[in-house]
Order: C-alpha cells, then sequence, then structure tokens
C-alpha cells in the first residue's frame, strides 16, 4: 500500500449532537452546537455529514442552523443521506431529497449518498429507482458527488458496485478493531473500493467512541508506545494514514472532543511502521478478551425461521462483554438488527445446529434481550 503524506481531514458527524434532554435526541442544544462548529471550521476543516434519519430527522435542521445560516456557502462542504427503508413508497423516498435541501437550507448537496445499503436494506433503492433519480439530480447540478454508505461486507459491497459502477465514492466504517474483523470487514472493503479507483469517507473511526473507552489491558499497550498521547489519536490516524480517504468523520459533541480530534488530524502525521505494529498487538489484546466467539459465516441466519440477526446481536454483546461500552453496544444493535431483534427468537435450535463455533446462540440471544430491549 503505498504512503500518504499527511492525513485526511477530519469530517463532522452530526449524528451524537449535544442535547438539551438526554431522553429525547430532537432535543439538539443549538448553541452548543454552533460552538462545535466554530471549533471545527477554526481548525481549518469543513466537512460536514448528516442524514435524513440522525436524531429523529432534526439533524438537517440544526446544520442549518448551525452552520449553514452562520457561514458563506463556499466555505464549507456538506454530505447528506437518503434512507429508502424510511419511506413506504417511492414517492415518499424521493420527496427526501427535496425535504433535505429545505432543512439543509442549501441549493445543492456537495456529496449525496444513499444510507446505509447491505442484504435486505439494498432492494428498496433499487424498486423506487433512487439511483436513476440521483444520477437526474447530479445532471441537474444538486449533487456535485454521489455515492452510498453500507454497513455490511465486501461480497455485498461487491454486489452494489457492479451493479452501479457510476458512483463518486463510498462511505466505509473503518477502525483499526474492525479492519481484520470477520463481520464488518473493514480492510477487505476498502481494499474493493481502491482496487475501483473510488475514494472513501470513513465513518466510526473510533468504533461510536469505543476505542477511547479501551479495557485498560489494551489501553496500557497504547500508552506505553507513546505516553501523553489521547487514544483517539491511535484510531484517527489510522483511518487518517490510508489512501484514497478523503474524509474521516468523528460524531462529535463537545468542545474537548472537537478541539482534540482538529488537533491530531491537524497537526498529526500518518502511522509509521513501527505503529502498526503497536496496533496490532493491542487488537490482539483485545480479542484474546472474553466474548461470544462468532465468525459472521451467517450459517445461523440460512435457517431462521424469524429472521433474527443473529450476527449483529453477537457483535453487539461483543461490543459490551469485551469494550465494556454499554451505550455503543445499544448503538449497534437499535441501528443494526431492524426488525430481527432477539426477542423474535422462537428458541426452535436450528441456529444451533449448524454453528460451527458450537454457540450457545439461543441463550446468548436471551441475554441480549434482557440487555438491550
Amino acid at each position: 500500500m503505498e504512503k500518504v503524506d499527511k492525513l485526511a481531514p477530519l469530517g463532522f458527524g452530526f449524528m451524537r449532537l449535544p442535547l438539551r434532554d438526554a431522553d429525547d435526541p430532537t432535543s439538539i442544544d443549538i448553541g452548543k452546537c454552533c460552538e462545535l462548529v466554530d471549533i471545527f471550521m477554526d481548525a481549518g476543516f469543513t466537512y460536514f455529514d448528516s442524514a435524513r434519519g440522525y436524531h429523529g430527522c432534526k439533524s438537517e435542521w440544526a446544520l442549518r442552523k448551525a452552520l449553514v445560516e452562520r457561514y458563506p456557502r463556499e466555505s464549507f462542504t456538506i454530505a447528506t443521506k437518503l434512507p429508502a427503508w424510511l419511506a413506504k413508497n417511492a414517492e415518499e423516498a424521493r420527496s427526501m431529497f427535496d425535504t433535505s435541501l429545505a432543512e439543509c437550507g442549501v441549493d445543492y448537496f456537495d456529496y449525496y449518498l444513499l444510507h446505509n445499503l447491505g442484504e435486505s436494506l439494498t432492494p428498496p433503492f433499487e424498486e423506487y429507482g433512487l439511483w436513476e433519480f440521483c444520477a437526474e439530480k447530479k445532471a441537474e447540478g444538486k449533487i456535485k458527488r454521489f455515492g452510498f454508505s453500507i454497513h455490511d461486507n465486501a461480497e455485498e459491497l461487491e454486489k452494489v458496485l457492479d451493479a452501479h459502477p457510476e458512483v463518486d465514492f463510498v462511505q466505509l466504517q473503518v477502525n483499526y478493531v474492525d479492519w481484520e474483523s470477520d463481520i464488518i470487514q473493514s480492510r477487505k472493503c476498502y481494499e474493493v473500493c481502491l482496487e475501483r479507483g473510488l475514494p472513501v469517507v470513513v465513518m466510526e473511526p473510533v468504533k461510536g467512541g469505543t476505542l477511547v473507552k479501551l479495557p485498560d489491558p489494551v489501553a496500557d499497550i497504547l500508552r506505553t508506545a507513546e505516553p501523553g498521547a489521547p487514544l483517539a489519536s491511535w484510531a484517527l490516524r489510522f483511518a487518517g494514514s490510508l489512501p484514497g480517504v478523503i474524509a474521516v468523520l468523528s460524531g462529535m459533541n463537545t468542545p474537548e472532543m472537537v478541539a482534540e480530534n482538529a488537533a491530531i488530524m491537524r497537526d498529526g502525521v500518518p502511522l509509521a511502521a513501527g505503529e502498526y505494529e503497536v496496533i496490532e498487538a493491542a487488537r490482539e489484546a483485545l480479542a484474546a478478551l472474553p466474548g461470544v466467539p462468532c465468525t459472521d459465516c451467517r450459517y445461523c441466519m440460512k435457517g431462521c425461521p424469524e429472521g433474527v440477526h443473529i450476527n449483529t446481536i453477537m457483535q453487539s454483546l461483543n461490543i459490551y462483554d469485551q469494550m465494556g461500552d454499554a451505550y455503543r453496544a445499544q448503538e449497534n444493535y437499535n441501528w443494526n438488527t431492524g426488525a430481527g431483534k432477539a426477542s423474535a427468537c422462537i428458541q426452535c435450535g436450528a441456529c444451533e445446529s449448524v454453528c460451527p463455533q458450537h454457540i450457545a446462540i439461543v441463550s446468548e440471544l436471551e441475554r441480549a434481550a434482557e440487555l438491550f430491549e
């Protein structure tokens, strides 16, 4: 892999914003958002990432209030996304585009994405004609660059790209923990894009904050290698050191977090060979911690009569068990299980009979239902 001379720029993910009421995702504190945006812009960064569905459909509105109404349009870059799976039909799905323009208060999007493709989530984008619809909007100048985000494996990514090679970029989940993961397959997905010459926007470089809350045996490896360096530095620089990455997104919600991340990406340098070895040691230490030995083969899911998203549920349990990160485990569960929640299990045992790892899946699903539902 070729080396880069400097880190990719930091992007501001508008999905974990400060709230006035912690139990109400729509209660965004605009005053605090303005402060965060100012710190980010003052540091020289300009990429903002939103989506129609973030914060109960209020993220784009917050972006308008905190950014668009306060800065010249040419001074920033906006990306947002269309979630077909939130729509009941093609008309409703397509209407989201104009709604997003109005909510953001702009005439065009610098980057526009079809949101969260993969397996059962992909068909609605085809059925509603959204690829063709976005091509039309791009021809009209309302979209400058068109792409999609995906939370799935390399095989599913290749299927989408084989069907739609016209995209300008892809947004992927990339971080050093998921780099060799059998489930997320960060490296394999990244290499698919690299081979096709497609730029990548990185999401979840700090795995929803998990990589700054590592268990001590893992964190100590990083702290010993570079005393005083924030744990976020290892995660952000890992993603920012990859060739072909055009932005590294971070969902930030405090002034300290924005300032620290901005300093890392503005002043930091790409990882050296010895630092990759340190990260590998940390990854191995993390993998050695007790957890569910799921390899994401998905044999269990093929015969599940209720369509339970067993692999995602096992991943959420591992985030909870290995990372000790209840918030991120819950977020992963809520976001990625859809209708296939653990409580849908009827305990038929079909999954356990085909599991190569001999996991007590039914018991783990019961535990997940208690933890996350």
